[in-house]
């Protein structure tokens, strides 16, 4: 593999006319790169979309059903003992243990046996796991099948961003994880206005939240579908060596991009230079050590700001003087905005360096924060908690494609999860840490907590990242 890899050239067919196509490495790189934005590539991103849709819908209904397990006696809201298994912070906790070892321990599956089939099968087990674990009627049982689900959702995570990374060009990669971040968000207020609607009532003998879960499960009925409509990603194929596979996967979005046109394709770039076939040790040496210090960092602290806030939003508003009922409504117009943070990364995207869009939202939230730990006002709760929710899923938008950038396809998998496993990591204890905070400080000790986490966030992205707008997925691993 890399650079030293033989060059070979076919003959392909299209609809204007029979041209000579390069199937070294380089070549097939720069003949990525060089696809227009069409409607047919747009349709492979809403794909994986939908699939990150199933997935947000099943990691975020978490703060959703809370007050129902609660309700339900299943869990108590409090956290007596600060790793006790009977309140609501071990039922997030289960689900971030999970996460870590789906992340760290099996990033490499996506790494090994392609995208698209771990894509597949991730999806089937932590739906099977859900769908489970909504019939437990006990504590232990529950915190067991979410942890189980966990590992699923957390291998899904590092595949679908390594997927988009790898099939969208350069020059709308940005926009392609805006748009995967915002129709996955979608799903944050479809499970508010369900949980608001389902939880304080009972269907068929079944406590609301479980209908909520249940109706999450479902995410396997489509999956044989997606799938159906994604290639495999044409890197993976080749750093396997399987170039023959790979140019046909080429070929095939280039006609599909040729007839979207209606004219035939503009030459590519030079060749773009085929880094090295690296391996996952690599990511401790060289620049990527950097890198992933960088990474490892703020993913460990940047947990505590987003899971903070969106796994708590309807106990932090209770903590605030609202009904449940109320802050579940409350908590359903906030979470409206959850796929606006994204549609407006749609726009910025590809203008802005990442890293200066990471910094500034995290001061945003500071200031949202702490403003909201001092609200009374039911407007005034709303809209900072609107501002709150744009700010975390904006970052959440520019976090996955920042960290998809910065490792070579040949580990990019296995070095995503291993980074972002740290946010799985800190959530467990941040879950535990929060419960704490309100229990001994209130709502003003929660937020200050999160505060102290993005202003590490800030000076450690500043200091320690890279800039990678509009650069190659190559260029950046040289």
């Amino acid at each position: 593999m890399g650079s030293s890899s033989t060059s070979m050239a076919r003959t392909t067919a299209y609809a204007s006319g029979s041209i000579e196509v390069a199937i070294d490495a380089g070549s097939l790189y720069a003949r990525l790169d060089r696809l227009p934005a069409t409607r047919s590539i747009w349709k492979l991103i809403v794909l994986l979309s939908l699939g990150f849709f199933f997935e947000l819908y099943d990691l975020l209904y978490t703060g959703y059903v809370g007050p129902g397990l609660v309700k339900s006696g299943i869990l108590s809201e409090t956290t007596y003992s600060f790793f006790g298994f009977t309140g609501v912070a071990s039922f997030i906790a289960a689900l971030f243990s999970g996460l870590f070892v789906g992340t760290i321990a099996c990033g490499f599956l996506a790494d090994r046996f392609g995208r698209r089939t771990v894509f597949t099968y991730s999806l089937l087990w932590y739906t099977a796991a859900n769908a489970v674990m909504a019939f437990q009627e006990t504590a232990y049982g529950l915190n067991l099948w979410r942890f189980v689900a966990g590992i699923g959702i957390g291998v899904e995570l590092v595949t679908i961003g390594t997927y988009v990374s790898e099939l969208a060009p350069k020059h709308i990669r940005g926009r392609a994880f805006a748009l995967q971040e915002a129709i996955g968000f979608t799903s944050v207020p479809v499970v508010a206005l369900l949980s608001y609607l389902l939880i304080p009532r009972s269907f068929f003998g079944l406590d609301g939240w479980r209908i909520v879960v249940l109706i999450g499960a479902h995410g396997a009925l489509f999956v044989w579908w997606i799938r159906r409509g994604l290639p495999e990603s044409p890197r993976w194929l080749i750093q396997k060596g399987r170039f023959e596979e790979a140019n046909r996967v080429v070929c095939y979005l280039e006609a599909k991009v040729t007839k979207d046109l209606g004219s035939p394709l503009p030459p590519p770039e030079a060749a773009t230079p085929t880094p090295p076939r690296g391996r996952f040790a690599d990511m401790f040496s060289g620049k990527y050590r950097r890198r992933t210090l960088m990474l490892s960092l703020f993913n460990l602290f940047q947990t505590v700001g987003y899971y903070g806030f969106t796994n708590w939003v309807p106990t932090l508003l209770v903590k605030q003087g609202i009904t449940v009922t109320s802050s579940l409504a409350y908590s359903s117009i906030i979470a409206i905005a959850a796929p606006i943070g994204p549609i407006i990364g749609f726009f910025i995207a590809d203008r802005f360096e990442r890293k200066f869009v990471i910094m500034f939202v995290a001061a945003a939230n500071i200031i949202c924060g702490i403003w909201f730990s001092q609200a009374l006002g039911a407007v005034l709760l709303i809209s900072l908690g609107v501002c709150l929710t744009l700010g975390n899923n904006i970052m959440s938008y520019s976090l996955h494609l920042y960290q998809a950038e910065l490792f070579p396809t040949s580990f990019r998998a296995q070095a995503i999860g291993f980074v972002y496993s740290w946010s799985r990591f800190s959530a467990i204890f941040t879950a535990f840490i929060i419960a704490a905070m309100l229990r001994n400080f209130g709502v003003v000790g929660v937020f200050t907590f999160i505060a102290g986490a993005m202003t590490i966030v800030i000076f450690i992205v500043g200091l320690l990242g890279p800039r990678t707008k509009n650069l190659s997925l190559e260029e950046l691993s040289h």
